[in-house]
């Protein structure tokens, strides 16, 4: 289930947890974060990319259409991953990114957290949501020691996606992302 926590930048007690997906839109689109909710459509648990998108190519051609995204893939993320750790190790610190990022949750979750002015928006993305982070806005990814999931990733330029990572420690200070055992 999709939720936004807020949280004061230097706070432990969220200034507003919701699982609202309209107040998450809303408060999300203030901020300049695109939030949207998709459709669900059957999707097998092996599919492989082409099918993913055949599933969703009305929603990805009319983002690629509004926003200019030139590139569009999918990862997905298991437990057994072999390198499961090390990835999520990755985006735990706070980074930007030179173009925006863009996520659609086919399946699982992750938690993106974002840093604007004195607030953190821990936005928990569920299957069928979708994110877009703007370029250059301080934030932080969490897929959980468990991993498991499957995200449709646009981009204008995969290259402008490396991390640049900002060297504050502020991830350090807020919940990382535990999922609710299946």
């Amino acid at each position: 289930m999709s939720r936004l926590r807020i949280f004061a930048e230097n706070g432990a007690t969220p200034l507003l947890d919701t699982s609202d997906p309209i107040t998450i839109a809303e408060t999300l689109a203030m901020q300049g974060v695109r939030f949207e909710r998709w459709p669900s459509r059957p999707i097998s648990g092996d599919a492989d990319q082409e099918a993913v998108l055949a599933a969703f190519a009305p929603e990805v051609a009319r983002l690629k259409a509004e926003r200019g995204y030139l590139s569009v893939d999918v990862i997905r993320m298991v437990p057994d991953h072999p390198e499961r750790d090390m990835l999520r190790t990755k985006f735990l610190s706070e980074h930007r990114h030179a173009e925006d990022e863009v996520r659609f949750f086919v399946e699982g979750e992750g938690l993106f957290t974002l840093h604007l002015n004195d607030r953190v928006y821990a936005v928990l993305c569920a299957a069928g949501d979708l994110i877009s982070v703007p370029a250059g806005t301080p934030h932080w990814f969490d897929m959980g020691p468990s991993p498991r999931f499957t995200a449709i990733r646009l981009f204008t330029n995969p290259d402008g996606w490396i991390a640049q990572f900002t060297g504050d420690t502020i991830a350090d200070r807020f919940p990382r992302h535990e999922p609710v055992a299946a």
